[in-house]
């Protein structure tokens, strides 16, 4: 991977940009996600979650198993607001 290479697609965050932010002394995934927003965008770390755990891994030595993964609020998946505000569906009605 180079500097430029994006890891994070939803927030454009690059190898680079992980890479110095670990070496500031930010080593977790909650950390890496506060600061560089990684997994915030709509795939809500699906994509790149795996490769950042990696690069921290790899970069600090510590077990890829022993790397937590970040908290998710719902929605984790796209919802229609129609769901939400409670509307009959047009095809039941």
């Amino acid at each position: 991977m180079t500097e430029d290479t994006i890891i994070c697609r939803c927030e454009d965050v690059t190898y680079g940009q992980i890479v110095r932010a670990i070496d500031q002394g930010f080593a977790t995934m909650e950390e890496i996600k506060r600061m560089l927003r990684c997994g915030m965008g709509a795939c809500q770390g699906r994509t790149c979650g795996q490769l950042i755990a990696q690069i921290i891994s790899a970069r600090t030595g510590k077990p890829l198993g022993q790397i937590a993964q970040p908290t998710f609020r719902p929605p984790a998946m796209p919802t229609e607001l129609a769901i939400l505000a409670g509307e009959p569906d047009e095809e039941t009605s």
